[in-house]
């Protein structure tokens, strides 16, 4: 059982902690659905608002879902695999953007003032770079489970909602890895542009995701594995966060490409283990969308997004917001003494 007080040590407790994922509770999930026939509105009428206000209901644990205390963290990480120049920016751009989030300048910050959410930013040994993963695995096994470890501290009782945010120049030449290695198909199927890089850049950034799979498939026996080899410590930070939140009953939201290949970690170790997450939208960035089809999941927002700092998770908080609003806050048709449908 998870204990925040005694965060895992290495790996293999990441593994024992998988194979103990709370469920949704049952009791939560059926109040909403007795209560949901007896609005005043036709059936079904609210769509995926219906469907919302049920998942956060049942991952909460209350018959009352919530959503007035969303919390976005950004973790921020460095990757020795820029050293291959597969970004159209340096690595030094990772401290001077966690200043400009500290000091309130970043499109996050301003997106976090609009929908009333908490934002927060954790270092995740920022002036560490990580291996250069074309070269050797990104971490040790105590490197990635520390990282992991760092990440469950992040949520916290109280929250109604938590946003996996990140920043690390090259992490998404570390998703399309993590992607590669974990469904297979080509590099292109899963290397983008990601900064904004060129056409020699994209096709020496597709080499080496395509070179890394190939170079650690021997020691990638698991999804951790896969993490520890071509991950990078903010995607590992995101992972446990993600994790924490199932034991922790918070659901989460998932961001874009970096953020949902920190998920899939977890999901190819159990296809249930992102339950309790919803994805946030549709980044720009190609491989988001193959990644999002096998979760099997469906984004809310498609804004032709790809910034990262979970900036169009964000912008889905008033959604959520407004589901819970409208399922706890509406008039019953007894009530509001509205008639209800005529039976024949």
């Amino acid at each position: 059982m998870f204990d925040p007080k005694h965060p895992p040590q290495n790996l293999d407790d990441i593994r024992a902690l998988m194979a103990d994922l709370p469920a949704a509770d049952a009791t939560a999930r059926d109040a909403v659905l007795a209560r949901e026939p007896q609005l005043t509105k036709p059936e079904g009428s609210l769509g995926r608002l219906e469907e919302i206000s049920l998942w956060l209901a049942s991952w909460q644990g209350s018959a009352r879902p919530r959503a007035s205390r969303p919390r976005v963290t950004i973790f921020a990480g460095s990757h020795g695999v820029c050293e291959q120049g597969v970004s159209a920016f340096p690595a030094s751009v990772n401290q001077q953007m966690v200043e400009n989030f500290i000091n309130g300048g970043a499109a996050i910050n301003q997106i976090c003032k609009a929908v009333d959410a908490e934002l927060r930013v954790m270092e995740v040994a920022l002036e560490i770079p990580t291996n250069d993963f074309s070269r050797e695995a990104a971490m040790l096994d105590e490197d990635c489970a520390e990282a992991m470890a760092f990440g469950m501290s992040a949520v916290e009782p109280g929250i109604d909602i938590f946003v996996p945010g990140e920043m690390g120049i090259g992490n998404t030449t570390a998703a399309a890895a993590i992607a590669h290695a974990l469904f297979g198909g080509t590099p292109a199927d899963w290397t983008g542009r990601g900064t904004g890089i060129d056409d020699t850049t994209l096709a020496r950034k597709t080499r080496v995701v395509g070179d890394a799979v190939i170079l650690h498939r021997n020691q990638m026996a698991d999804a951790l594995g896969v993490l520890r080899c071509v991950g990078g410590r903010e995607i590992a930070a995101m992972a446990g966060a993600i994790l924490a939140a199932r034991f922790l009953r918070v659901p989460v939201v998932l961001d874009g490409y970096v953020s949902c290949a920190a998920a899939a970690i977890l999901f190819k170790m159990r296809e249930d283990a992102l339950d309790h997450c919803l994805i946030g939208h549709m980044s720009a960035e190609p491989g988001h969308k193959n990644l999002i089809e096998k979760l099997g999941k469906k984004p809310l927002l498609d804004f032709n997004m790809r910034l990262g700092e979970g900036s169009g998770a964000a912008l889905t908080l008033p959604l959520l917001r407004a589901a819970a609003e409208c399922h706890n806050g509406m008039a019953t048709f007894e009530t509001a003494h509205v008639s209800t449908r005529e039976t024949p």
